[in-house]
């Protein structure tokens, strides 16, 4: 057990990010891992041209590194934004012209989880009918996703660092997971479950773990506070990442962690374990 007993992938919307998006797969294979995730590349369109998308292809490809993760549209992220598919109006609309394109990239390069960002609390609009919109694109999503045979992914954040983003503690996001799977009778919905977040969240994790690993359909780590690295910080994680195991998580354990030099803050994970398999 412990690290070398994980599947590992790196998400190269926050490590590797000195480089162009398309020099990050190489960067991380050149670092010995051969799986990785992104946020929604292309913060400003949520439809890119196809030669955009094409070219991200052939980048994963030929560096030899599998997406296993990717986000729908989420508007302004890294940013003010925390996704988008429950803002009334324009930025709903956006999320909806992207479902299709990310479940279709996501189809041609195998990745096999899309996550759907659920956006922020907006300012004199009803959580109530936030919620409703949300979920009727979360349905659309799901079946998208199912469509091309992939899992839609529902994630907490923290409220220290995202104080309007409505989804904060386990629960609330296996709520919204629930009611997606109702809608749809699909069961393709999954938690997200972020051991960072939930961290900052004050959470019990060990009890998360034990209570939603069934449910959970990724995992993403980092460690508190600072958000760095696994030993940079006080968070137990290889222990936790074992119960994870023992309660049946098979998946994908994204390093979604900030360091200055990528490269060098690999050091806590053997470069034989980073090749997932």
């Amino acid at each position: 057990m412990g690290y070398t007993d994980q599947r590992f992938d790196v998400n190269l919307s926050i490590l590797f990010t000195e480089l162009p998006l398309l020099e990050r797969p190489a960067a991380a294979a050149a670092a010995g891992f051969t799986a990785v995730e992104l946020w929604w590349p292309w913060i400003d369109t949520p439809t890119p041209a196809q030669a955009e998308l094409d070219a991200l292809k052939k980048a994963l490809e030929d560096a030899g590194t599998q997406l296993v993760g990717l986000n729908f549209y989420a508007g302004q992220l890294p940013g003010p934004d925390r996704g988008a598919l429950s803002v009334p109006g324009e930025e709903s609309e956006r999320f909806r012209a992207n479902i299709d394109v990310a479940a279709d990239f996501a189809a041609s390069v195998g990745c096999k989880a899309l996550n759907a960002l659920y956006g922020n609390r907006v300012e004199g609009v009803d959580p109530a009918v936030q919620d409703e919109l949300a979920l009727e694109n979360l349905v659309v999503a799901a079946r998208a996703a199912d469509r091309v045979g992939a899992i839609l992914l529902i994630e907490t954040l923290n409220k220290p660092e995202s104080p309007l983003y409505p989804l904060v503690s386990a629960p609330s996001a296996i709520e919204v997971v629930d009611k997606v799977n109702a809608a749809t009778g699909l069961g393709n919905a999954k938690f997200l479950l972020d051991l960072y977040h939930l961290a900052m969240n004050d959470e019990d994790l060990s009890e998360v773990i034990e209570k939603y690993a069934a449910k959970t359909g990724h995992v993403q780590i980092a460690d508190k506070p600072g958000r760095g690295a696994p030993g940079t910080g006080e968070l137990p994680l290889e222990d936790l990442l074992d119960q994870l195991r023992k309660a049946g998580y098979d998946g994908y354990v994204g390093l979604e962690y900030k360091a200055a030099d990528a490269a060098a803050s690999f050091a806590w994970l053997p470069a034989e374990a980073r090749a997932a398999r």
